[in-house]
């Protein structure tokens, strides 16, 4: 199943991560990180947000490249920030 992230702040984090100089976010007005994360790789596209609503986040069925996920933000695997700041917090109590 796809997923879509709108927030450029995150689009430009992912990006940066993957090293992926090949898109210019400039180049979109309201881009899209179209993605599928399957056996630690992640699959994604850019996309203008204009175009995804028309066509439907369900009938995205391809990708422009692929990455490993261990480059990727935590976000892309589904673990959100607070989330990996509460796990890291009980590591810390369980060594005391």
């Amino acid at each position: 199943m796809m997923h879509k992230e709108t927030d450029r702040g995150r689009i430009r984090e992912f990006l940066d991560l993957l090293g992926n100089e090949r898109y210019e976010l400039r180049k979109y007005h309201k881009p899209v990180l179209v993605y599928k994360v399957e056996d630690k790789t992640v699959y994604y596209s850019i996309w203008e947000e204009d175009l995804l609503t028309r066509f439907g986040l369900e009938n995205v069925d391809g990708h422009d490249y692929k990455e490993d996920t261990i480059f990727c933000p935590d976000w892309v695997i589904g673990i959100e920030r607070d989330e990996l700041i509460a796990e890291l917090d009980d590591d810390d109590e369980d060594t005391d």
